[in-house]
């Protein structure tokens, strides 16, 4: 039985895994990685981990390799055609736009040759344009002129910048999308996300899809998956810095985040902030805070946990502290 146990009753393993996964972090680079094929400067290293462990609600740079069916995958033609109808078109990839602060209107230039290689058409444009503004729109030739109801410049230049970022064809959140060859397949690889669009696309292989925007793992595909992805990238973190961190110190880490049923950051508005003893909380941060509302509260701490113990100078309820031995008295 001894040679079949995992690891001893009483072990620190929450210390270990911190142990394990923290002191490796200190060797980190912090350089930032250059994604093959998409320019973009993906974080890498201690940035990267710093990312995954405080579930920022989306990565600095947010990045998807697509995987497609079959169908797709096996020439560079057919997968370059769904890249370009995934990629995102917006009105300034089409159109110039310029305003007229002396009459106060907004005039949208088309690219005809841009329109007419994307098959986009001036009315297609026109009606997005009026969802989104309101005021007088009107058509001289292929131009678009906007008369805003509002008179102060300021909003004009907000509208404009709106303008800027209307959504025309593709899918929202992608603004760039390469065709890379690996595993002899064709996948798309993309800077920015959107995952939910991604997975309902025609040719799309939905089971292999993945994305490194934990959070949005986490709304479309549910709790597990953004558990395994938390994994996945914390792992990919390590390897790429090769270090040799052992697998189950990240599984524990992805599931203390995730015990909750929703993804919880390692710090004070997360894990650490919620801990039971008062002492452990203000051994983190904010002492005098959490040592203020504990006294007004007249909160009582059980002195259950490792940090607890180790201030007031009792042995911790790790290893051999675990054990406890009790003598039954009777009488003769």
């Amino acid at each position: 039985m001894a040679g079949r146990k995992a690891i001893d009753p009483g072990e620190a393993v929450g210390v270990l895994a911190a142990q394990s996964i923290g002191e490796p972090g200190t060797q980190m680079t912090l350089r930032t990685f250059h994604y093959a094929g998409v320019a973009e400067q993906v974080p890498t290293g201690l940035p990267r981990l710093i990312e995954i462990v405080d579930v920022r609600r989306s990565p600095k740079k947010p990045t998807m390799d697509i995987y497609l069916t079959k169908q797709y995958s096996k020439d560079d033609a057919s997968a370059r055609k769904i890249a370009e109808e995934i990629e995102e078109v917006n009105l300034s990839k089409v159109a110039r736009i310029k305003e007229n602060f002396a009459n106060k209107e907004i005039e949208i230039i088309p690219d005809e040759d841009v329109l007419k290689e994307q098959g986009i058409t001036v009315g297609e444009i026109s009606k997005r344009v009026k969802k989104l503004v309101s005021g007088a729109i009107r058509q001289e030739g292929n131009t678009i002129i906007i008369k805003p109801k509002t008179t102060l410049l300021r909003s004009v230049r907000r509208i404009t910048n709106k303008l800027k970022t209307l959504h025309i064809k593709g899918i929202s959140g992608i603004s760039r999308v390469v065709v890379l060859k690996g595993d002899g397949e064709f996948f798309l690889r993309t800077g920015g996300s959107n995952l939910e669009a991604v997975l309902k696309w025609d040719g799309v292989d939905s089971a292999r899809s993945y994305t490194n925007n934990i959070k949005e793992v986490e709304k479309v595909l549910g709790i597990e998956a953004a558990r395994n992805a938390i994994i996945r990238e914390a792992k990919q973190v390590m390897d790429m810095q090769k270090l040799d961190v052992d697998v189950r110190h990240i599984m524990l880490l992805a599931d203390t985040m995730t015990m909750w049923g929703d993804i919880k950051p390692v710090g004070r508005h997360g894990l650490s902030g919620e801990k039971v003893s008062i002492l452990a909380r203000a051994a983190f941060e904010e002492t005098i805070k959490h040592l203020i509302t504990a006294a007004v509260k007249a909160d009582e701490d059980r002195l259950l946990g490792v940090t607890e113990n180790v201030i007031i100078g009792q042995e911790v309820p790790v290893g051999t502290g675990t054990v406890k031995l009790a003598m039954k008295m009777g009488k003769k």
